[in-house]
């Protein structure tokens, strides 16, 4: 184990060194051929008559940057072209052949635009993303007026049809500038065609923003420039290229602070937040600061991207500590032409309805809004998954079906373990990764594409398994050696209790606090099924009384195992106390330990009398009884930093450890009721029934009060843990409550996985045994030919490709302006350009 930690504590200097020294969050975002292309065509108008770009530093990058495939523009997790690299392709070869150069690349890209189109196409056949819509079919038509012999076979003639009639109805349903729809039309002005209708300099002036760009697009604020020659385009852009030399970003300027969140958020679900501990409290301190000074108010071009932004912020501030109202997210709910719009287009609000629903989990008591905002985002996740995904406004992420299946049919997130979570997210990321959602092309978060990020997170992944794997080993060995093991009665469940401890909570690896909770957690379940069935009623009343004297002289038989395995654990955490604190602890762990066994004493003798108490004497002693307390408490002596001495006393406990013990009770409750029915015995549900009887209760009636009562003190749970101020008790300490019960929400959220033999092999195996399932990304062969492109300047391209065996006459003029027209009744008022630039 111990010769990976340096191995760990080397990647995470080096990642905090390229992650977090910098403060220039755009080096996380890889550049857009599309948009850089269109940089690339803008000339100089200094130059005069000699016909030089502007920005040739872009037409440089161009040229030297074109894949092994023959293409410009992203890759799938398995190292294919993604959609976007067919308008990629065609605008970089225009800007090639605007200038007279790279002969070479062109002919590459010629070549990967016929052999691969058709493939692209058909996996987008039944319904392409808006945005390609508009794009892909501009770029054919400029790229045939520049001469580029962009030839199609005829097999593909239904599919752009119906690409060229997608972008007719769009263009003919929405307005120049759409609050509905993000990015709005005019951010896609270098794409619109002639035949669209009349936009003149004073459409474009108007719809500048104050940082001279056209809705933060690079193409379309070029093409505006190229168009009005206006001062405000030509700063935007002239800034631009200063901060990217040479690839520019689909979007300028970008909200850095969403980069940030998703950096804290892919961190955090890699399971290596606690190294970074310092980094993301800094981020999220700077992004509290801004987002409650914000209005928060709806910016109607921007949307899905605000409503996105909000949620995450809101979750993950939320979830350290910090206050924020729903309503710095939910604010849509007030909308009504919002929610309209997200019902008619959700798969385009795909990943904003999932961050919805995920910030609706941390739902405190009385927030009626975060419940409707769930229910929304449920009902269009649900959608959404029958429909499939195709168009996103922010982000695609790879198997999006498995995560909205986990979200709504899986276990939810209060009964999930992070360990586990941790694992599905790394498996995922090292197969694919997210590409987030640009005007017109993808684009990559480099932190969530970071081999150094990704090996970190395996390593610290199998690290950790190893460590686990070690400390239950060690864990069976005590079992064995108290005698445990051979007790002849009850539930074995050493494995299951390890694997709760260590799987729900992030310790440090050399933290004693997984097997001091598990050890607990062994002997609470074989002395409470000791009390259950096994022992005499003067059984009980004597093992009862040597642990309250703490003296096992005269125990025998069973009693004595308990005791004696009891003792070695409370002598051994006082000791370790005592050394680490310089305080004794054994009084008040005893004291727990013999208020637990007096809660399970007097249930037994309530089982033997037939004794049935009221609602409120069986809570009363059923909240103890469950010894959710007995863990957490003393586990908690040895957090950093630890729970004060004083804290341990009983019956003085704060309102979150009784609220734990509370909830605990009643989720064991809602899912053994048969089970101990059978067994004669009883628990809150026949207690609710004998309290309430008449014909009209039944058990269903008991399982909805208690579902209710559940659900109220749950949220009080979760606020109490996350929030400061309820409770004085250290960060750690209440954390780890919430971990405690996540564990019991696992094991009875829709069953008793507790006592079933097999339900939790499979996450037990993946926890601590079955190794990662993690592959490297591979990319593409590059084709045979030459690496370097021409950089000569010429006026004709040298040569030209073409397809074999492809029909010469389909060349897109079977859906010319003229046609569309014709048919209906367009007048053609194309934009008048004061500079040329093909």
């Amino acid at each position: 184990m111990e010769p990976s930690l340096p191995i760990i504590e080397s990647l995470v200097r080096k990642i905090k060194d390229e992650m977090f020294s910098s403060v220039d969050f755009y080096s996380f975002v890889s550049p857009s051929p599309y948009d850089t292309a269109w940089l690339a065509m803008v000339p100089d108008a200094t130059a005069g008559n000699d016909g030089r770009p502007m920005f040739g530093a872009c037409l440089n990058w161009i040229v030297n940057n074109q894949r092994g495939g023959g293409f410009w523009g992203e890759l799938d997790g398995y190292g294919n072209p993604t959609i976007d690299c067919l308008p990629a392709t065609l605008a970089c070869m225009l800007a090639l052949k605007s200038w007279g150069v790279g002969s070479g690349n062109v002919e590459r890209g010629l070549a990967f635009i016929h052999a691969n189109t058709k493939k692209l196409l058909e996996e987008h056949h039944d319904r392409c993303p808006r945005w390609f819509a508009i794009v892909f079919p501009a770029m054919i038509e400029l790229s045939q007026k520049s001469g580029l012999e962009v030839v199609f076979p005829d097999e593909l003639e239904e599919a752009l049809t119906d690409i060229f009639c997608q972008r007719q109805q769009l263009l003919e349903r929405e307005e120049l500038v759409n609050k509905y729809h993000y990015p709005p039309l005019i951010s896609y002005l270098e794409a619109l065609p002639s035949w669209y209708g009349t936009i003149d300099e004073d459409d474009i002036v108007k719809h500048l923003s104050e940082d001279g760009s056209i809705f933060q697009s690079p193409s379309a604020t070029a093409c505006a420039f190229m168009t009005t020659g206006n001062r405000k385009c030509m700063s935007n852009l002239q800034a631009l290229v200063e901060r990217f030399p040479c690839g520019v970003p689909s979007i300028y300027p970008m909200d850095e602070q969403i980069i940030q969140l998703n950096m804290v958020d892919h961190i955090q679900r890699l399971g290596l937040a606690y190294h970074f501990q310092g980094e993301i409290e800094n981020i999220l301190e700077n992004v509290y600061s801004r987002y409650m000074s914000q209005v928060q108010k709806p910016r109607h071009s921007l949307i899905p991207i605000q409503i996105y932004k909000d949620s995450l912020a809101f979750r993950l501030l939320r979830m350290h500590g910090y206050r924020v109202s729903p309503w710095r997210f939910c604010w849509f709910l007030n909308h009504k032409d919002i929610l309209i719009n997200m019902e008619e287009d959700c798969e385009y609000f795909s990943s904003v309805m999932y961050n919805v629903y995920r910030a609706t989990d941390l739902t405190f008591p009385g927030e009626y809004e975060l419940l409707v905002a769930r229910s929304f985002a449920r009902q269009l996740l649900q959608k959404i998954s029958s429909l499939g995904i195709r168009d996103d406004a922010v982000a695609l992420v790879p198997n999006f079906h498995t995560l909205i299946e986990q979200e709504l049919v899986g276990l939810p997130w209060m009964a999930r373990l992070d360990h586990l979570d941790n694992r599905m997210w790394i498996e995922q990321k090292s197969k694919n990764s997210t590409l987030w959602s640009g005007k017109a092309s993808f684009y990559r978060l480099s932190c969530f594409h970071d081999e150094g990020l990704l090996q970190l997170a395996v390593k610290n992944y199998e690290f950790r398994q190893a460590i686990f794997k070690s400390e239950l080993e060690e864990l069976k060995r005590w079992c064995k050696g108290c005698g445990l093991n051979d007790i002849g009665f009850g539930r074995e469940k050493t494995t299951y209790c390890y694997f709760a401890a260590a799987a729900s909570f992030s310790l440090p690896h050399d933290s004693a606090v997984r097997t001091m909770i598990a050890k607990s957690a062994i002997l609470i379940t074989i002395a409470d099924d000791f009390f259950d069935a096994k022992g005499s009623v003067e059984e009980l009343e004597i093992l009862t009384d040597a642990v309250g004297r703490w003296n096992g002289k005269g125990l025998s038989s069973h009693s004595k195992t308990i005791f004696e395995a009891l003792d070695d654990l409370v002598s051994y955490m006082t000791e370790k106390h005592l050394h680490e604190q310089g305080s004794d602890i054994a009084n008040d762990l005893r004291d727990i330990w013999h208020e637990t066994f007096e809660s399970w004493l007097v249930e037994a003798k309530w089982s033997r009398t037939g004794y049935i108490p009221s609602m409120y004497e069986y809570l009363d002693t059923g909240m103890t009884s469950i010894a959710t307390h007995t863990m957490v408490l003393p586990a908690s002596c040895f957090l950093n930093p630890n729970l004060p001495k004083g804290k341990l006393k009983p019956p003085q406990y704060e309102t979150i450890t009784k609220l734990l013990m509370v909830v605990a009770r009643l989720l064991n409750d809602t899912q053994s009721y048969q089970k101990e029915q059978e067994e004669g015995k009883f628990n809150y549900v026949s207690v609710y029934m004998k309290e309430n009887p008449g014909p009209g209760t039944d058990i269903e009636d008991a399982i909805s009060y208690m579902t209710s009562m559940l659900d109220e003190k749950r949220k009080e749970l979760l606020e109490h843990a996350l929030m400061d101020g309820l409770d004085d008790l250290p960060k750690p300490c209440k954390h780890l409550h919430l971990s405690c019960f996540k564990v019991f929400q696992m094991f009875f959220n829709s069953g008793n996985r507790f006592d079933s033999n097999t339900e939790l092999v499979q996450d037990i195996n993946k926890a601590i045994y079955i190794p990662l399932e993690v592959q490297t990304l591979k990319p593409l062969k590059p084709p045979p030919g030459p690496k370097k492109a021409n950089l000569t300047m010429n006026a004709h391209l040298s040569q030209t490709y073409k397809l074999p065996r492809v029909k010469s006459s389909f060349i897109m003029q079977w859906i010319s302006p003229k046609t569309l027209r014709d048919d209906l009744g367009k007048i053609s008022i194309s934009l008048k350009p004061k500079t040329c630039f093909v």
